[in-house]
């Protein structure tokens, strides 16, 4: 199961970050729209279901933390002008330090 925040990934590279499994379940609309998507240990995560059911579930235990580093630069770069993804080393207080959607 995933653990912590979820950081998913659309196809137009937008990052989400949200709370939890549940509630990026409950958030996610279209499964067509995700490309790649990891739990707060940077693990990968996969997405199934119809619009509007979708399903996150874990593809390994092995954490892909320069992948989600890399897409988390790359969003900063191209939506986040002026903007610095967070710059500490540790990837609990880094994944604590995205912004989570609606707060």
């Amino acid at each position: 199961m995933p653990i912590g925040r979820v950081i998913l990934f659309d196809d137009d590279h937008h990052m989400y970050v949200l709370q939890d499994q549940a509630s990026a379940e409950a958030w996610w609309e279209m499964p067509d729209e995700y490309v790649c998507g990891f739990d707060a240990l940077a693990r990968p995560l996969r997405m199934t279901g119809e619009p509007h059911q979708v399903t996150l579930e874990l593809t390994g235990d092995e954490p892909a933390e320069a992948d989600l580093r890399r897409l988390v630069a790359g969003h900063y770069q191209q939506f986040l002008h002026g903007q610095a993804p967070p710059q500490t080393s540790d990837l609990a207080a880094f994944v604590a330090e995205l912004p989570v959607e609606g707060t």
